[in-house]
């Protein structure tokens, strides 16, 4: 299925009166402040945030699935539906594969099939926290961390083959992720397995081409309950930092324990140059992969503010970092989940640009934490929803996508077109 821009524009036609007033009055109020809308809508407008082709399905627990039907099986039919997307919204334009759920057989296949939809592809993400039915060893005890020599070096050759199918879709990131640990007590020598990773991920780096990046994610638990070997972000800023300016910390917004200030983590991660980007979700308890802002919608909007200050001072760009989501979307229809969770990373986005930074700095030098919680709190408090949705206007996308989405009974034509039972690869 592919959305046209006739449908997009006839979707827009009721509600753009609604829309322009509600526009005009919040211009006028952002001018009032001095702040240059024309800036930020260009700015949301070449923002994107890449879609994982293992979301396209719907998520589940250990407990149970339940399929919304008309759902991708192969990569092709994942990114179509992405496409669907990024149609609606115009900031869904880039795919994150993870190998090898789904591995471009026909890698010139897929860039043309990426052209037409006009998408681009993000990170390459490998796997070692599986079993495939093909591979040698197992991954039972750890991976890049494991004791015996070769199952490291399988676990070695994955990660540079997922490289290399990354380099025939035009991408330079390589995203690790490693569920090794210890489940028990004196399961391992910790301090030995820190070691070997550390050993397997320089040979990964070396094997790398001189322009791509390697990507570290941590987190503090689950597969692993007793010790994850990269538990936090101080874990692996030690790890890129060893290895060299290809290698940079990536942020799971799930990846923490309870109240950890992810802001601050933020903060010191760009002061150092080591921040390389974010898988975006939300929590109540722990890695949950709930919708993005469905939680802490104010705690996004700090991160995002950490990231666009921080950025603005090194002179430099949002395109400069990789943007993903990487959530599950149990019993919720994927698609919608997704166009809800890039609206919220977009109006987080939003709010940080509209912030007085001057009147911030100024409280901040004067000590005055009543005055920079006035400032931080007038940018979160004022709805900027019209703001995203000119942006979205002005690049041909839907005013209100979930709207659209439903009006043209998006899900019930993929059920058609693929049937009630048809299940997405991945988790």
């Amino acid at each position: 299925m592919v959305i046209s821009k006739e449908q997009i524009a006839s979707s827009n036609d009721g509600q753009l009166k609604k829309h322009q007033s509600k526009f005009d009055v919040l211009r006028d109020q952002l001018e009032e402040k001095n702040i240059d809308v024309a800036y930020v809508i260009d700015t949301l407008r070449t923002f994107q945030i890449a879609i994982p082709s293992w979301a396209l399905g719907t998520g589940g627990t250990r407990f149970g699935r339940f399929p919304n039907g008309g759902e991708p099986v192969n990569l092709e039919e994942k990114m179509y539906d992405i496409g669907l997307l990024h149609a609606l919204n115009r900031s869904s334009g880039a795919i994150s594969l993870h190998i090898p759920w789904d591995i471009p057989e026909d890698a010139a296949g897929i860039r043309q099939l990426a052209d037409e939809l006009n998408l681009r592809f993000d990170a390459v993400n490998s796997n070692t926290f599986q079993d495939q039915a093909d591979q040698k060893y197992s991954y039972r005890y750890g991976s890049l961390c494991h004791t015996d020599k070769a199952v490291r070096d399988q676990a070695i050759a994955h990660n540079l083959e997922v490289a290399k199918y990354g380099e025939e879709l035009g991408t330079n990131i390589l995203s690790i992720w490693l569920s090794d640990g210890a489940i028990f007590p004196g399961q391992h020598n910790m301090r030995r397995a820190l070691q070997r990773t550390e050993d397997s991920l320089s040979q990964i780096y070396k094997g790398l081409s001189e322009e791509f990046e390697m990507l570290i994610e941590y987190k503090p638990f689950e597969p692993a309950f007793y010790a994850t070997v990269i538990p936090d972000w101080g874990t692996s800023f030690l790890l890129a930092n060893k290895l060299g300016k290809k290698a940079n910390t990536l942020v799971d917004l799930g990846h923490h324990l309870p109240n950890t200030n992810i802001e601050q983590i933020i903060s010191t991660l760009l002061a150092e140059n080591k921040l390389g980007g974010f898988h975006f979700n939300d929590s109540k308890y722990a890695d949950d992969d709930l919708t993005t802002g469905s939680m802490h919608p104010y705690e996004l909007f700090l991160i995002f503010y950490e990231l666009v200050e921080g950025l603005q001072n090194q002179n430099r760009s949002l395109q400069d970092l990789s943007w993903m989501i990487d959530a599950s979307h149990n019993i919720k229809d994927p698609l919608e989940d997704l166009l809800q969770s890039v609206e919220a990373i977009q109006l987080a986005l939003a709010q940080a640009l509209t912030v007085d930074d001057k009147k911030l700095s100024d409280a901040q030098q004067n000590n005055d934490p009543t005055i920079a919680q006035e400032v931080l709190q007038d940018a979160f408090r004022t709805d900027l929803r019209p703001l995203l949705a000119e942006a979205r206007l002005q690049d041909d996308a839907a005013l209100d996508p979930i709207a659209a989405y439903r009006a043209l009974n998006v899900r019930g034509a993929l059920i058609d077109e693929r049937g009630e039972d048809s299940v997405a690869t991945g988790l």
